[in-house]
């Protein structure tokens, strides 16, 4: 998924500096924004008071909305570099096509993880054919420096591991929880679950203490750690846990994610990110020349033009609150 904001405000992310190394509960106020021709997200990060979660960088919540009569989602070509996308949908259908020859339709319960590496590009849109309701999100990992560089490529996952107990399904998306590890390619300390609760159920997840979290509420009505969250809402955690306690008012879906603090300080503009102003630059260069991240074949409709990059040179700053 791109980031439609013509405006593109520069995003400065990662470092140590600014972890909170105790548990906490802070709420997230989503930002709402539209995407392409009928879809609007609620924007959880990055966020005012919080850039990132681990190696997490991104995440859009959208829906459930009614596209029986409508497009649906329509994302036109544009391009990544120096990230993973992570596409994780409860109902509708999404496709992808992309510039290294990807077409995939990725359902409900599957994953779609695309490493842009050095450069790609893609599209994403609801089939012409598709179900009535949309709802999902879609999420971004940040590349360390080791690995931002490595060739593109794509994976669809249509089978997940799960870890359940009473009242509770958690199906991992992303690393590895309780002992469950994702097929998926991860390059940080990371884990992203889909947490599937039973009306009435009071249970606990294991955590990892070094991991920061949060937990984002996709439907239904729960209590995370104490603190009520309804759905387009996320709830940051902190570090220093070993359980998550959860408790369900109603049947609830939450979205768990975590990882070890990110070290490196980043600039994230655009759908780019880098370490430097050079890179950021001809990074976008390079996609309005139509050098370096390919074409994307198939696609009904023209690719996403580069807004504007600001008049100061983009500096990355850690996690600035």
């Amino acid at each position: 998924m791109s980031n439609l904001d013509r405006q593109a405000a520069l995003s400065v992310c990662g470092g140590r500096g600014f972890v909170v190394a105790d548990p906490v509960r802070e709420l997230l106020t989503p930002r709402r924004v539209p995407l392409g021709e009928s879809t609007e997200v609620r924007r959880l990060l990055p966020n005012l008071g919080r850039r990132m979660v681990g190696a997490w960088c991104f995440v859009d919540h959208y829906g459930p909305d009614d596209i029986a009569d409508e497009p649906g989602m329509q994302v036109p070509p544009h391009p990544h570099m120096g990230l993973q996308t992570v596409s994780w949908l409860h109902e509708g259908e999404v496709l992808h096509r992309d510039s290294i020859g990807s077409l995939r339709t990725i359902r409900p319960g599957e994953l779609g993880l695309m490493t842009s590496g050095r450069a790609i590009s893609h599209s994403e849109e609801s089939p012409k054919s598709h179900a009535r309701l949309l709802h999902g999100a879609q999420l971004w990992v940040a590349l360390p420096d080791a690995h931002r560089h490595t060739e593109p490529h794509f994976q669809h996952h249509t089978e997940l591991p799960q870890v359940t107990a009473p009242g509770l399904t958690a199906t991992v998306i992303l690393g590895e929880l309780d002992g469950a590890r994702s097929p998926g390619s991860v390059y940080t300390p990371i884990v992203g679950a889909d947490l599937a609760l039973a009306r009435g159920t009071e249970t606990a997840t294991p955590l990892e203490p070094d991991f920061e979290y949060a937990v984002l509420s996709m439907s239904g009505e729960a209590r995370v750690d104490g603190v009520p969250l309804l759905p387009g809402s996320m709830l940051y955690l902190g570090c220093g846990r070993s359980e998550l306690p959860l408790r369900a008012e109603s049947d609830a879906a939450l979205m768990l994610l975590g990882g070890e603090p990110f070290e490196e300080e980043l600039i994230m503009w655009w759908n780019f990110i880098g370490r430097t102003h050079q890179e950021i630059e001809t990074a976008r260069q390079d996609w309005t020349e139509g050098s370096r991240f390919g074409e994307v074949q198939g696609y009904a409709g023209e690719r996403l033009s580069a807004p504007d990059l600001p008049p100061v040179p983009l500096k990355p700053r850690g996690r600035v609150r």
